[in-house]
């Protein structure tokens, strides 16, 4: 038996938490399944899995070996994806995450471009203001603002990120134009519900050393609904200037506390280290580079 094909096996029935959905996956059976680690454990003289009628686990060497097999088979797949990358144009796949405001405005119009240069390439483009796993569900690449933490995943910067401080005509002539950070405790501020706990208002008071005010009136894990609510007249929006560009430009919102804004932050391409020389990835992360640099 093809002991590379069952180390597969084997990592996908851990991965997927069951035989059947590791069948379905390589379009064999259960029992072929079980054939396959049984024939691991056999090489070993050890068992991989502790299994009951209900669950099945991982044994203390069985965790070794996952563990060992995932690196095994990353190293082949990037290999394989090397060599593939030396004698092949770009073609396949391609799922890609960002999040709403980024992926509507700015990525889509540059996703079109890039498949009318590259048409052997699908693109698949998940929107989500959440924070998503880019290993766990299975995405190629993901467009990520701030400072990186998570060092096991590979990064190329293709832009920065700017915010701005927005309120309506109507809201300026009602509630007056607020000027420094100290201000906002006399002004409704909308709420963005994924910013991080020190994260919006709370940076650009904590930087002034001014303290928060009045809990938002209004709160929203949609940047369209908090923009939607401050030309109407709601409060101010701090959101990135790129989602209120047009509105600026349009005068439905006006500019504010340009000299107490946040730092700019860069915005990165991440992607899993063993997809980093998959033509595919590499000219679309190149593609970005390029359409973004200004």
């Amino acid at each position: 038996m093809d002991r590379l094909l069952s180390m597969e096996v084997f990592v996908a029935a851990v991965d997927m938490g069951s035989f059947t959905a590791a069948a379905n996956a390589f379009r064999i059976s259960p029992a072929m399944v079980s054939k396959h680690i049984a024939a691991l454990e056999r090489r070993l003289g050890a068992a991989l899995l502790a299994r009951t009628t209900r669950r099945q686990k991982l044994t203390e060497i069985g965790q070794k070996y996952y563990e060992n097999c995932k690196l095994i088979i990353g190293h082949i797949a990037n290999a394989e994806a090397g060599a593939e990358a030396m004698g092949s144009a770009p073609r396949g796949q391609l799922r890609v995450s960002a999040s709403m405001w980024f992926g509507a405005l700015t990525l889509a119009p540059v996703i079109c471009d890039y498949l009318q240069q590259y048409p052997e390439v699908n693109i698949e483009l998940s929107l989500t203001d959440r924070y998503v796993d880019i290993v766990d569900e299975g995405i190629d690449v993901a467009i990520r603002v701030g400072e990186l933490k998570d060092s096991s995943l590979l990064a190329r910067k293709i832009s920065m990120f700017e915010v701005a401080v927005c309120a309506s005509p109507d809201y300026i002539a009602l509630a007056g134009k607020p000027e420094t950070p100290e201000d906002l405790a006399h002004h409704e501020c909308l709420g963005f519900t994924n910013w991080h706990s020190q994260g919006g208002w709370r940076l650009m008071q904590q930087q002034s050393g001014s303290k928060t005010g009045q809990m938002p009136r209004f709160e929203s894990d949609n940047g369209q609904a908090l923009r939607v609510a401050a030309i109407k007249g709601i409060g101010l929006i701090m959101m990135p200037k790129e989602l209120l560009r047009q509105d600026i430009e349009a005068g439905r919102l006006v500019e504010l506390m340009h000299d107490h804004l946040p730092p700019a932050r860069p915005i990165h391409a991440v992607y899993p280290r063993e997809r980093q020389l998959t033509p595919k990835l590499t000219s679309f992360v190149d593609f970005l580079v390029q359409a973004l640099r200004h």
